[in-house]
């Protein structure tokens, strides 16, 4: 029993050697920038066996603040891939009542490794604190904005910001670096004006500061209004049936009820997918100018039209179509408009089968009611490139092409779009020649 006592001893002596000296330390990668009052601060971390704490202390003479994550504890487990990392982002305070203030200061990152010895590592980065309010200045540009429209500004930031875009009414629009530029204070915003603002609507650049704090600066626009047009839709029991067959084949109701729940809720859930793939953008110049409208096609409706549908001669719902219909014949080619990365490939409510291409900054083109798809989500495409067929799936009365963009996911008048004229006054002569790519 002694001689058992004293190998099973040793084999935990042993077994306490190999996991103490399997232990390893944490390498720390972090480039946190200017900070402000609060500031989250991504760290990357690499260990073996993961990290069990994360601590982020920020000093500045007698002013001190901490930010800090714990993790359970798995010391025992030295089964982790070897390099693994793990970015991880803690928001740390410098606010003036605690005695902080504009100027430099030290940011200790220590992290405490997930294993037996537990070994705290540490990293001592120069920082610089600037707790000013931020200030914006917009271009001295002439904007021509057509209502439903787009357009770009540029403008430059002063001091510590957290935000920075377009407001335009209800609706805000974010903002880049500009091309080339190695200063993240000298920007710019593609922005709309969208369809369904009143004319009276001021457009302004903004800056968020600490603690959401906002500053705003105007610039010289002036608005063409625009009237859009109204038409009736006469809804067939047929038509309705076919809908309803597509999109709802489970539901339960009247026909004209299910046919209501898609054209109203299911809309809105479509629209705010088609708003969501704003976020897979490329910050960079894709396209090449100008779009291109569907060969040959003939327009069967504009953009925002707005929709009466009536069923047995009474008003039963109004709604507005924010694109173009464009139909040539059946299962015509579908062409990219421009060069771009497909964001979106597949059926989408009352758009049918539908392809979303992004050209990046926030510019995205939407191609709806097809009949087939031939490419798929990641595909890089280039201008007249086929993409799938025209067909009537989803919404659709009959064979053609919904065919929309949008800016920072906000639908606009594409028309504009395939004017090069337009496209040069408007966009590309506000932004240096190189930002976009020659042919």
């Amino acid at each position: 029993m002694k001689i058992l006592a004293i190998a099973v001893a040793g084999l935990i002596v042993v077994v306490g050697l190999v996991f103490f000296f399997a232990s390893s330390g944490t390498q720390i990668h972090a480039k946190p920038g200017v900070m402000g009052a609060e500031t989250p601060v991504t760290v990357a971390l690499v260990n073996l066996h993961g990290v069990r704490k994360l601590r982020l202390t920020l000093q500045q003479d007698t002013a001190r603040s901490e930010a800090e994550q714990q993790w359970p504890s798995k010391w025992f487990v030295l089964t982790s891939v070897p390099g693994q990392t793990a970015n991880v982002t803690l928001t740390i305070a410098a606010k003036p009542e605690n005695g902080f203030k504009t100027g430099p200061a030290k940011l200790v990152i220590e992290a405490t490794a997930n294993d037996l010895r537990g070994k705290t590592d540490s990293s001592t980065l120069d920082v610089n604190i600037d707790l000013r309010p931020p200030k914006v200045v917009a271009d001295g540009a002439q904007h021509y904005i057509n209502q439903g429209g787009s357009e770009l500004v540029t403008f430059t930031i002063a001091g510590y910001w957290t935000e920075a875009g377009v407001h335009a009414g209800k609706y805000t629009f974010r903002s880049y670096v500009m091309p080339g530029s190695s200063d993240p204070n000298n920007r710019f915003a593609l922005f709309a004006y969208p369809w369904d603002l009143p004319p009276d609507v001021i457009p302004v650049v903004y800056a968020k500061g600490a603690g959401g704090k906002e500053v705003t600066a105007q610039f010289w626009y002036k608005l063409t209004p625009k009237k859009f047009r109204r038409r009736d839709i006469e809804l067939s029991d047929k038509f309705m049936e076919k809908v309803v067959g597509e999109l709802d084949p489970g539901g339960a109701g009247s026909l004209l009820d299910r046919f209501l729940k898609i054209n109203r809720e299911m809309r809105k859930e479509n629209n705010q997918t088609l708003y969501d793939l704003r976020l897979k953008t490329e910050e960079k110049i894709l396209w090449q100018p100008p779009f291109l409208q569907l060969g040959n096609s003939k327009v069967e409706a504009q953009f925002a039209d707005v929709r009466t549908y009536l069923y047995e001669k009474k008003k039963v719902d109004e709604q507005v179509h924010l694109g173009f219909d464009l139909s040539v014949t059946a299962n015509v080619p579908v062409l990219a408009s421009n060069n771009g990365r497909v964001v979106y490939a597949d059926s989408l409510g009352i758009y049918g089968n539908c392809i979303v291409v992004d050209h990046g900054y926030g510019l995205q083109s939407i191609y709806g009611h097809l009949s087939s798809i031939g490419v798929k989500a990641g595909d890089v495409v280039k201008k007249g490139q086929a993409m799938g067929k025209s067909g009537a799936t989803g919404l659709a009365g009959g064979d053609h092409l919904h065919y929309s963009m949008q800016v920072d996911g906000v639908q606009v008048n594409p028309v504009e779009w395939w004017d090069a004229h337009w496209i040069q006054d408007r966009v590309l002569s506000k932004l240096p020649e190189a930002a976009v790519p020659q042919p």
